[in-house]
């Protein structure tokens, strides 16, 4: 495997808003409902439809059952806040030429397998859920994917976001590689982890996800050079060899990062060789 000593460093800004591109897809976004993003449905689609976008899928993070405990109620909608969600991205929907759909980006937990099925995709009508590998459960808490630095711990992270991969119940895996934000380096545990996670991907054939977002945060130092904190090279570099299913998106935060980002996570994955699916909604 070929290790770069340095990496381009895209960048947010890297494509600015209202150049004349190619349209794309993206099928990660975020408002406010989520209290760590701005905007609503509307600011997002009149950015998209300035800077090309051939449909655009909201994934904000969903929100759990009143009195659930300990799912980070402070970074996600709550339930009564749903139908607000649903009909803003509807009515938006009616302002440009493109398709666009009303997602969330859910976490997995056994336990509420129903909740996705049933409560979001049943009776709330998403029309799909990403996967957000955001965390590990332990016992009644969740640690964050970027808090992990043990190996026992990693693998019960790994086996847990394998779980979730054979649910059925996902479009695609949102950034796949995020513990190596905090876990930086390339080494033995970090490759069998992620295989075992890339494999699992293949086996079922769900696509994953190359996140601009991700490509705008502070890089690591590491012993192969620099690298992001995710997309992370070596990882996707091996989903490239290996044929992989691979869906760029922005993770977009702010109406003006939408599109922007997204371009980035696709410039990313064509370096790689990778040409990326342009829709996970059937």
């Amino acid at each position: 495997m070929k290790n770069n000593a340095s990496l381009p460093v895209y960048g947010k800004n890297l494509y600015t808003s209202g150049m004349s591109e190619k349209k794309i897809t993206n099928f990660h976004t975020h408002t406010m409902l989520c209290n760590h993003a701005s905007g609503m449905p509307a600011d997002y689609t009149a950015c998209a439809q300035k800077d090309g976008c051939a449909a655009l899928g909201f994934s904000d993070h969903c929100p759990y059952p009143e009195g659930s405990g300990d799912y980070w109620p402070e970074i996600r909608m709550k339930q009564n806040e749903v139908s607000l969600y649903m009909e803003s991205v509807r009515q938006a929907a009616q302002t440009v030429d493109f398709p666009v759909y009303a997602g969330f980006e859910c976490e997995w937990d056994k336990a509420y397998e129903s909740w996705y099925k049933d409560g979001l995709l049943g009776t709330f009508g998403a029309d799909y859920i990403a996967f957000g590998p955001h965390w590990v459960t332990l016992g009644s808490s969740h640690m964050y994917a970027m808090d992990i630095s043990d190996a026992p711990t990693l693998h019960k992270y790994i086996d847990q976001t394998i779980e979730g991969i054979r649910s059925g119940i996902y479009a695609f895996i949102a950034h796949p590689d995020l513990f190596m934000g905090r876990w930086k380096e390339w080494d033995s545990e970090a490759e069998s982890c992620l295989t075992a996670l890339l494999d699992a991907a293949i086996d079922c054939n769900l696509p994953l996800e190359v996140n601009g977002l991700g490509m705008s945060r502070t890089c690591n130092e590491t012993k192969r050079g620099v690298r992001y904190q995710y997309p992370y090279r070596e990882f996707w570099q091996m989903a490239a060899e290996r044929g992989a299913k691979v869906i760029c998106n922005a993770d977009a935060h702010a109406p003006e990062d939408v599109i922007a980002a997204a371009r980035n996570a696709r410039k990313f994955a064509e370096d790689l060789g990778i040409t990326p699916v342009e829709s996970p909604v059937a």
